[in-house]
């Protein structure tokens, strides 16, 4: 299923701020929210603003270094979702899809890191039907919370 990045967003929770990447699926009107450290937050933001702060962060390294091996992301694929023992969420699993010189390649990741590279590249990017039916949730809910941009801070 065809995806992209709605939003950023900070949602509190009882332990406090918790950043929340909120991907669209086209053609759904809910969404699949995923939970993401601040770290992780603020450069998809930065990303998707294309904004440029000089010396390389790590997602940009990590694409300059691709790019300079003759590597390209293709897309970005969230695979699936372990659930925990105890059924109370789970850890999202992704792919990154990369040409390389050599042929394709695919490269397990973070979806956090793969999207932040997404955002980067304006790669393509899909979720399975697995992933969307078991984290798919209200767009309503996330719509109400904080831009990670509009949060105060040094992101």
């Amino acid at each position: 299923m065809n995806a992209s990045i709605d939003a950023v967003r900070v949602a509190g929770t009882p332990q406090g701020p918790v950043p929340v990447l909120v991907l669209a699926v086209d053609g759904e009107d809910d969404v699949v929210p995923i939970f993401i450290g601040f770290e992780e937050a603020a450069s998809i933001a930065r990303g998707l603003e294309a904004e440029d702060i000089g010396r390389p962060l790590t997602h940009d390294l990590l694409l300059d270094v691709m790019e300079e091996l003759g590597g390209r992301l293709e897309r970005v694929v969230v695979t699936e979702i372990e659930t925990r023992e105890d059924g109370a969420g789970g850890t999202y699993i992704a792919d990154l899809h990369v040409a390389t010189p050599r042929g394709s390649a695919v490269i397990d990741a973070r979806p956090s890191d793969s999207l932040a590279l997404a955002a980067r590249t304006n790669a393509p990017i899909e979720v399975s039907e697995g992933v969307f039916e078991s984290g798919r949730d209200d767009r309503a809910k996330f719509e109400q919370l904080d831009d990670i941009r509009d949060v105060p801070g040094d992101l």
